[in-house]
């Protein structure tokens, strides 16, 4: 791919000293069979999802053509204004855009909330399954975003089919957004593809317990609405997220889970 100089040694030096981090984890709790090198070795992922974020950055183009953006325009329009989502949405005040947007900030603790309750239920062992379908969900994501470049639409569309109500909630998240951002590429949503991607990881490795995986799904509606919404992502964004993840589930599917409960 066209790249700026220096960013292919930057990519895999940085990726080399990542899975040297997982080995020399590997090595230490093999060496020393202490849970805590067990525990941090489960956790070690967590903030290489930030990582791999800013690392696709890395491969945004220097000029965005926006011929993708004018073509899903068109569907968010008809979504939105056509079949009255925007209404809906806005019909009882700002309670229903407040309940979407905390949906959209919630996101990033639905990692810490799912390995929190494994160990909680004392379901250790199916932590590896867990964050094998969780992080393949995004990691894949994030494999395709270099291929579809394109800018959120409340950046290529300014001002246009925006929400009507303004929340503190969304200012919040636009901030988020705004200081963190990339302008690499909205396509597929990580967004979508991890929240739909941990509730049916889930659902796998913890079906004695399947409200855990319904919540998370009900979250996760509620993430992929706010991100069309809120304009955060165009519709066939987040229907991509969902596909990311039910084509890993697919793959994961009938993996035999270890037993035990540690």
């Amino acid at each position: 791919m066209p790249v700026v100089a220096g960013v292919p040694l930057a990519t895999f030096t940085v990726n080399a000293l990542v899975i040297a981090g997982f080995f020399l984890l590997a090595w230490a709790e093999g060496l020393r069979g202490r849970p805590l090198l067990r525990i941090l070795r489960d956790w070690y992922p967590l903030p290489l999802m930030l990582l791999a974020y800013r690392e696709m950055g890395w491969f945004a183009p220097p000029v965005h053509t926006f011929e993708l953006e004018r073509s899903w325009i068109k569907w968010d329009r008809i979504v939105l204004q056509d079949w009255g989502l925007r209404a809906g949405i806005e019909i009882a005040g700002p309670l229903l855009p407040s309940i979407l947007e905390i949906c959209y900030t919630l996101v990033y603790a639905i990692a810490p909330f799912c390995m929190g309750w494994l160990y909680y239920r004392r379901r250790q062992v199916r932590m590896d399954e867990f964050l094998l379908q969780f992080l393949g969900s995004i990691f894949l994501a994030y494999a395709l975003n270099p291929f579809f470049p394109s800018e959120p639409p409340r950046s290529v569309f300014p001002g246009e089919d925006l929400p009507t109500i303004e929340t503190i909630f969304r200012r919040v998240n636009l901030a988020l957004v705004g200081n963190y951002g990339i302008h690499l590429s909205v396509f597929p949503s990580a967004h979508c593809s991890g929240a739909f991607g941990a509730s049916l990881a889930m659902k796998r490795v913890l079906p004695e317990e399947p409200w855990v995986a319904r919540m998370l799904f009900l979250l996760a509606t509620g993430i992929a609405l706010a991100t069309v919404y809120g304009r955060y992502h165009y519709a066939v964004d987040a229907l991509a997220g969902l596909a990311v993840a039910a084509f890993v589930a697919l793959l994961c599917h009938g993996r035999k889970l270890p037993s035990g409960k540690n």
